[in-house]
């Protein structure tokens, strides 16, 4: 996926931080990369509930550095992993303003966004590079590590590639749309299993993340008044569609312990994952991303 030619992104939307030490709690308020911890920790007799508590923050060491990711071309942009992060969420930014226009009266309308490195303190504890990225509601903010990507690729089997970036954090975007709509009041998150409200959950964010990558090509920065992205060709919507399977509870349970058990799914199948990332591709609206009204995932 490639942003457009003459796109031009500010800076200060994403903020980096690094050095943060090493995180002695996980955080989780959604997330992609979470339940390949929650998984395996259950399948070795473990409570998941115990590991995603959250933390009593990280040890000594250096201070943190903070720093707001700076402006970015388009061709940075297709280049460079934060300017990459930088551009997707002000694309997301851009896409759901005109999607939920009633959405605009919320102050934090907007969700922050944090690129960490290692280790960092959240308003749900503190977190780790082994996290994955996750999106915390009492601070309505996106986490991520970006070298969750090459894990992605590198133990998972996604293909990877700047749209398999994208929709992770399409994803979470669509966590904090989410929190604003009321779902996450509304949706029991405790339960697990494959029809439970924690996968609808996670399916319906999937189904957002599929929204936003199908109109991408046609959503304009008004800053620079170009489409922020070019048209998704086959082989870039393979790359999101692979990182979607590599995030299924079965994929995961296969590869972690050989069996698949549906009763402890918190995020849906690998096949579940892409069927409904797609079905927001194909045109979805905000209602048919409605997991919660379906008779079956």
């Amino acid at each position: 996926m490639t942003f457009q030619d003459g796109g031009r992104f500010e800076g200060g939307r994403v903020q980096s931080r690094s050095g943060g030490g090493r995180g002695r709690g996980i955080a989780v308020g959604g997330g992609l990369g979470t339940l390949v911890l929650v998984v395996v920790v259950t399948l070795l007799g473990g409570n998941p509930a115990q590991l995603l508590g959250g933390g009593d923050g990280g040890g000594a060491g250096a201070p943190e550095q903070v720093a707001q990711i700076g402006e970015c071309t388009a061709a940075q942009a297709n280049a460079e992993r934060e300017c990459r992060l930088s551009a997707t969420v002000q694309a997301l930014d851009a896409y759901w303003e005109r999607t939920l226009p009633d959405l605009s009266s919320d102050p934090d309308v907007e969700p922050a966004v944090v690129s960490f490195q290692d280790a960092t303190e959240t308003g749900c504890g503190a977190a780790s590079s082994s996290t994955g990225p996750f999106y915390c509601p009492p601070d309505r903010t996106i986490y991520l590590d970006l070298s969750f990507y090459d894990l992605l690729a590198s133990q998972y089997g996604a293909q990877g590639g700047p749209l398999a970036e994208m929709y992770v954090v399409a994803h979470e975007y669509g966590h904090h749309i989410q929190q604003l709509t009321g779902v996450f009041d509304r949706a029991d998150r405790s339960g697990t299993g494959d029809d439970s409200d924690s996968v609808r959950v996670e399916l319906q964010a999937d189904c957002y993340a599929g929204m936003w990558a199908g109109d991408a090509a046609t959503t304009v920065d008004p800053d620079t008044g170009v489409t922020f992205l070019e048209p998704i060709t086959q082989d870039e919507l393979a790359q999101a569609l692979s990182a979607a399977a590599a995030v299924g509870d079965d994929h995961i349970q296969q590869q972690s312990s050989g069996g698949v058990d549906p009763d402890t799914w918190t995020h849906g199948s690998s096949e579940q994952r892409q069927r409904w990332f797609t079905t927001g591709y194909d045109g979805g609206t905000v209602e048919s991303c409605d997991t919660f009204a379906a008779a079956s995932l």
